[in-house]
């Protein structure tokens, strides 16, 4: 394989890992505003839970799908 395919193959790997970025910011912002509003109304900490568990899948899985896409873009 040209060293210009390959070197391209990597620059596309590491543009798809950003992706994690934006995933460790979303689950952040999750928690935390989760925790801020448990603080303030403890009563309805626990019927907020789900939506909480809900959010976090979402976004833990929009990192994984920048890593899968790099791997993808490096071993295809």
């Amino acid at each position: 394989m040209p060293d210009e395919i390959m070197a391209a193959r990597l620059i596309g790997a590491g543009l798809a890992t950003i992706a994690l970025i934006g995933a460790g910011v979303g689950i952040g912002t999750i928690f935390g505003n989760y925790i801020s509003g448990a603080l303030r109304n403890p009563g309805a900490a626990q019927s907020q839970f789900t939506n909480l568990m809900v959010g976090f899948a979402l976004t833990e899985f929009t990192g994984l799908l920048g890593v899968v896409m790099a791997f993808i873009i490096l071993f295809t």
